[in-house]
């Protein structure tokens, strides 16, 4: 997925990113020309994002009628309160997140052996700890079944990305959020403030 707009090292961060999470919103129109916006369990290979689902069904039809699509995937990691740099306005409550959108087409993948491969994907992620027969495309216990799915994959044509971690704070005010997330030290306070301190002193472009 090299794209012009990101450097090697955001484009890396950008990549783990999507290969780590298993949720995400597909956007498709659908065949009646309104925005329709599904959340799905997906992959990340090769700069390809695949999804599976049935053979027919609403997803189905809209990819039939219109194939561009757009997908989302975001995560947020700290709800930062105003007071952690203003002790009295309001304005300076945020949240810090990740979030990347995928634009491009989708198209049904018809060889046995990437639609096995994107089925073992799913598998590594959702079931990591094993305890199935691994999918192999010529293997008669999963013939029909690969028959029996739909698996799709988005060719991506531009992908855009917001990393924000507080990086149009000055420097002290910076420091002093850390040390707050530290100190209450809830769910991924001590993560967030650790990205923090990754994409500062303020030069990243995902943001």
């Amino acid at each position: 997925m090299r794209r012009k707009e990101f450097t090697i090292e955001q484009e890396a961060e950008i990549e783990a990113f999507l290969a780590e999470k298993t949720y995400g919103f597909l956007g498709t129109i659908s065949v009646d020309g309104d925005p329709h916006i599904t959340p799905l369990n997906f992959v990340y290979d090769n700069g390809y994002v695949y999804f599976h689902g049935s053979l027919a069904g609403e997803k189905m039809k809209h990819l039939k009628a219109k194939t561009r699509v757009s997908f989302n995937v975001a995560e947020e990691y700290a709800l930062i309160p105003s007071y952690f740099s203003d002790p009295l306005l309001a304005c300076p409550a945020t949240a810090y997140f990740k979030s990347v959108t995928v634009f491009g087409h989708a198209e049904k993948v018809s060889d046995p052996s990437e639609k096995a491969k994107a089925l073992s994907l799913f598998m590594n992620k959702l079931q990591p700890e094993g305890g199935y027969t691994p999918i192999i495309a010529n293997d008669a216990l999963y013939k029909g079944q690969l028959k029996a799915v739909a698996v799709i994959r988005i060719v991506p044509d531009r992908v855009t990305a917001k990393f924000k971690f507080g990086q149009n704070l000055e420097q002290s005010k910076h420091e002093k959020v850390q040390a707050l997330l530290e100190e209450r030290g809830t769910n991924k306070d001590v993560e967030t403030a650790e990205l923090m301190r990754k994409f500062c002193p303020f030069h990243t472009d995902l943001t």
